[in-house]
């Protein structure tokens, strides 16, 4: 539910202020505005409230506005209003073809200076990337905002004495446990997070490492990227399972780089597995069923493969090597909190003033953009495609305690994703808009109404398509 709500809002807010994008750049080009929603409102509205005659007019689960109505008699003014149908909200533009307005009714009457139509093509762009616009500087702003409020936490590969863990995939590549990396294509990663972007998002493929005392070079498979999406659907179906047998299961993340660093105790939760077979605090957990467990995610993938199943754990509790049973349950959890890796690494915090914040907020909020439009080439894959989640998707990446940090992270990095998509030169969107006007602007020709009015109609049917492919995939990861 929580999760649910942080969704529900984050994108109530990313609609409002893309739509104030277009509404504030209409008006100042002294365009009407009709309608402005959040949501869509066919037949009814949830809430409608319009200003005339020098007060406010406010109404509840009323019918939508005809010319006939009172509220139709005053078309200088905006109508302002909540929809019941959750999928995004709109801006009515006088003058312009969108889903609010069809072709001949623009023809019945000729164009007016107040309308979107009787501007020039410049001030038409501007209207329709105000959304965009609006979306981008809004992350920017809010990554700023974080970054002066609570500063910003790294944890330097320099600090990171004991080497790296690798998932089997980075095994398969070469990589051995413990393994130190120190350049990738001829640059040295400063974070853990530099390596994931240069070996799966860039396709960077020379790495050099330092094994013990030796240094070795590989070179990444050219497919990594797409064979890490199939890993990483096939890992979300089985952590879904669990999800769906006990909806109590925290879900996990495939995890394909991690520091490495020991699976150490931190508290015993009682009643559970690891109490009932006589684990203790500041057990260091060193194999499971004899099987060698000297990093933390390696405990964890050893785990995964017995549920509902009695395990044996080998561990060192005050220097002594000793035994325990356990029997696991469908979670595949023994009940302990362990400790992170901040106990074994030192992390570096930075505080920032106003203006550093702004510059920290406009670096960090390009350079995820970047890496964004950079992955996304992986959609168009098989891979990519399968992966491809729609509301379920999005709503699991916030997480289920409420946390105003990762909540507005979430949001800018949702704004980002908002802006770039729209931006896509797909009719129904503002990047297809504006293709449309860019064709305009080079030819000379404007296309007709009617041709915009089918384009619209094409690009529409076709995001619902994508919306129901999208969903379609969290239903199938969930229940199959």
């Amino acid at each position: 539910m929580i999760k649910l709500i942080q969704l529900i809002l984050s994108l109530s807010f990313l609609v409002i202020i893309h739509e104030l994008g277009h509404f504030c750049f209409a008006r100042l080009w002294k365009v009407r505005v009709n309608k402005f929603y959040m949501f869509f409102n066919p037949q009814f509205s949830i809430v409608r409230f319009k200003k005339f005659d020098g007060r406010w007019h406010v109404r509840f689960f009323a019918p939508n506005t005809t010319e006939d109505d009172e509220w139709g008699q005053h078309p200088d003014s905006t109508e302002w209003g909540i929809g019941w149908v959750p999928f995004g909200g709109y801006c009515a533009i006088a003058g312009m073809v969108d889903e609010t307005s069809k072709a001949e009714d623009l023809a019945k009457t000729p164009a007016q200076p107040w309308e979107f139509r009787s501007k020039n093509v410049w001030q038409r762009m501007t209207i329709i990337l105000g959304g965009i616009f609006v979306n981008f500087i809004a992350a920017l702003i809010i990554f700023g905002a974080i970054f002066h409020h609570w500063g910003s936490d790294s944890l330097p590969l320099k600090n990171v004495d004991r080497g790296l863990y690798y998932s089997a995939l980075m095994q398969e590549e070469g990589f051995a446990q413990g393994d130190k990396i120190i350049a990738i294509d001829g640059i040295q990663p400063e974070e853990l997070g530099d390596i994931v972007q240069w070996l799966i998002i860039e396709g960077k493929r020379n790495v050099v490492v330092a094994r013990g005392e030796d240094t070795l070079c590989l070179r990444m498979s050219e497919d990594l990227g797409t064979r890490l999406l199939s890993l990483q659907n096939e890992f979300q179906r089985q952590e879904n399972q669990h999800a769906r047998r006990d909806p109590s299961y925290t879900k996990r993340n495939y995890v394909l780089i991690s520091e490495f660093f020991p699976f150490v105790i931190d508290s015993v939760a009682e009643g559970t597995a690891a109490d009932l077979g006589g684990l203790m605090a500041k057990d260091s957990i060193v194999s499971i069923n004899g099987i060698a467990t000297p990093a933390f995610m390696m405990v964890q993938n050893e785990l995964s493969l017995h549920p509902c199943d009695s395990i044996i754990v080998g561990l060192y509790r005050q220097g002594e090597y000793m035994e325990c049973g356990l029997f696991l349950g469908d979670k595949c959890q023994m009940g302990v909190i362990a400790r992170s890796k901040y106990d074994y690494f030192a992390t570096e915090h930075t505080d920032y003033s106003l203006l550093g914040a702004a510059k920290a907020g406009i670096r960090y909020g390009w350079d995820t953009l970047v890496m964004y439009i950079k992955q996304f080439r992986l959609v168009f894959t098989k891979e990519g495609a399968q992966s491809l989640g729609g509301f379920g998707a999005i709503g699991s990446m916030f997480p289920s305690l409420w946390n105003w940090y990762a909540f507005w992270h979430m949001t800018a990095f949702l704004s980002l994703i908002l802006a770039f998509m729209n931006f896509l030169p797909i009719p129904a969107l503002d990047g297809g808009y504006f293709l449309f006007l860019l064709v305009e602007l080079f030819s000379g020709k404007q296309p007709s109404d009617k041709f915009l009015e089918r384009a619209n109609t094409v690009g529409f049917w076709l995001l619902i398509a994508l919306l129901v492919v999208a969903n379609f995939n969290d239903v199938i990861r969930f229940f199959f």
